[in-house]
């Protein structure tokens, strides 16, 4: 096997996250983007010891498992979904199978209680970041998801399939009306440009919508450019009325816009920073309010523009309602909630214990987690701003309980051993990557915990993604 050559091979299955595993000459290739059964064409790239990586170039047979077509037009080229040729159910029996082949790596006589799916397939996320580029090199402006594979191709999803239609009506409008006036998208290579991203969120048990237009500071047309025998400070009023001309028939646009949800707002953020990201040098409330509703198994939630909220709302009850069960008995309880985000798990658990503390590294979440609390009428949760591994040697009340609920990296191993210590007897891990729960796991059963239950949650259908929510109870240290 030689790095750059093309071979043709059979997917024998896929490994989280997204890994299709085909052998060629005995030797191990791992092929993203591929289902189960497909026959694939692909280009080595990397070739390590035991094994290679590949890039697939073409399906050449479907897989016997692909029973549908597309849902969208871009289907195949956007990266976003990577299983929605398959049916529902064989998604959920594909992550199932994804989950337990890793636990089983680490784990013993543990009950697997299964993969629950989310309510809806289709249309359920309430947030998409949309960013504004080219197709291909000096195309047309569009806007909607990177290209599979790609770093600066755009391709213009405006009939998504995995948000609702008031989405899609959105971007259509916003794409319209900027190719209309002619305003050029921030190019990365050369930091030249004005549109960066467009946000938007919607609640689905409100209806609310709150939408985000993200820009440079640069100039929003090019005949604002530098002006000869015109002062500096006229030049930037010409600049700052072209602009507010400009977001203002954005705005009157897009309220006119006949929607099945209500727009409570619309925000215009400056972001000067070179990273692909969005985020906030400066954020101005165009029409409106800077924030959306959302209601959560009984409970309130105030949603600002850069709030952590699970992106599905339905699933997130799915998934809460299982955290809650395997939490157990909380009545007197001190609950300690780690990467509480804006502190969703701690306030539906509080009105059964008898107090909650949240810690979360995002002030803003923080922020959020403490007005939402006061909004339920909930005064036994306290939230503090602060790096997990700094904020437990601070703290002098011990937990009873502790529920984890980490990014994608899982928990830093320094504040492992410390929540370790505590050694309360129970913990409730939420896991969005099963590689990095392993691995916690693996730590945790060596300091005394075993695992008792697993469930899986689907919270992302048609993705790669799955959620994991873990029972571990205390045996000792001697206990695996």
């Amino acid at each position: 096997m030689k790095k750059g050559q093309v071979y043709e091979g059979r997917v024998i299955r896929v490994d989280f996250p997204n890994k299709g595993i085909v052998f060629i000459d005995d030797k191990k290739v791992i092929v993203k983007n591929s289902v189960p059964g497909q026959k694939i064409r692909f280009v080595v790239n990397k070739i390590r010891k035991g094994r290679a990586e590949a890039r697939l170039l073409e399906v050449l047979e479907k897989s016997p498992l692909e029973g549908r077509g597309a849902a969208c037009s871009v289907f195949g080229d956007c990266g976003g979904c990577s299983y929605h040729s398959l049916n529902y159910e064989q998604q959920l029996d594909l992550k199932k199978e994804q989950v337990v082949g890793l636990l089983d790596q680490v784990c013993k006589d543990y009950e697997f209680e299964g993969i629950i799916g989310s309510p809806i397939e289709w249309a359920y996320r309430n947030k998409m970041e949309f960013s504004f580029g080219d197709e291909y090199k000096d195309g047309p402006l569009s806007l909607g998801l990177h290209k599979r594979g790609s770093f600066h191709d755009i391709l213009t999803t405006d009939d998504c399939a995995i948000v609702d239609g008031d989405f899609n009506r959105i971007l259509k409008s916003v794409l319209d009306y900027f190719r209309s006036q002619g305003i050029s998208y921030y190019h990365k290579q050369t930091r030249i440009g004005y549109l960066r991203h467009l946000v938007v969120r919607k609640a689905v048990y409100t209806g609310e919508i709150l939408i985000n237009l993200v820009t440079t500071s640069q100039s929003s047309s090019s005949s604002l450019e530098p002006i000869d025998n015109v002062a500096d400070t006229d030049l930037v009023d010409l600049k700052s009325n072209a602009e507010k001309e400009l977001l203002d028939g954005l705005a009157g646009l897009l309220r006119s816009l006949e929607l099945e949800g209500n727009i409570v707002g619309l925000l215009h953020t400056y972001n000067d920073s070179i990273g692909d990201v969005v985020q906030s040098d400066r954020t101005e409330v165009l029409y409106g309010r800077d924030h959306i509703y959302e209601e959560l198994l009984g409970l309130r939630f105030k949603i600002s523009a850069f709030s952590f909220f699970q992106t599905n709302s339905l699933g997130a009850e799915v998934l809460y309602n299982k955290a809650r069960e395997y939490v157990g008995n909380t009545k007197d309880k001190n609950i300690f909630d780690l990467y509480s985000g804006t502190g969703t798990i701690a306030q539906l658990l509080a009105p059964v214990a008898g107090k909650v503390t949240g810690v979360e590294i995002v002030e803003e979440a923080v922020e959020a987690a403490k007005e939402n609390a006061d909004l339920n009428g909930l005064t036994n949760c306290e939230f503090i701003a602060g790096d997990v591994l700094k904020v437990i040697d601070e703290l002098s009340e011990k937990p009873d309980i502790i529920v984890l609920d980490p990014p994608r990296d899982g928990v830093h191993p320094k504040a492992l051993e410390k929540i370790i210590d505590y050694g309360v007897d129970r913990i409730v891990y939420i896991s969005c990557k099963p590689t990095s729960l392993i691995r916690d796991l693996e730590i945790l059963q060596e300091r005394g915990y075993k695992v008792e239950k697993v469930c899986g949650v689907d919270m992302f259908p048609q993705t790669v993604h799955v959620e994991s929510i873990i029972l571990m109870t205390y045996c000792g240290s001697e206990e695996k």
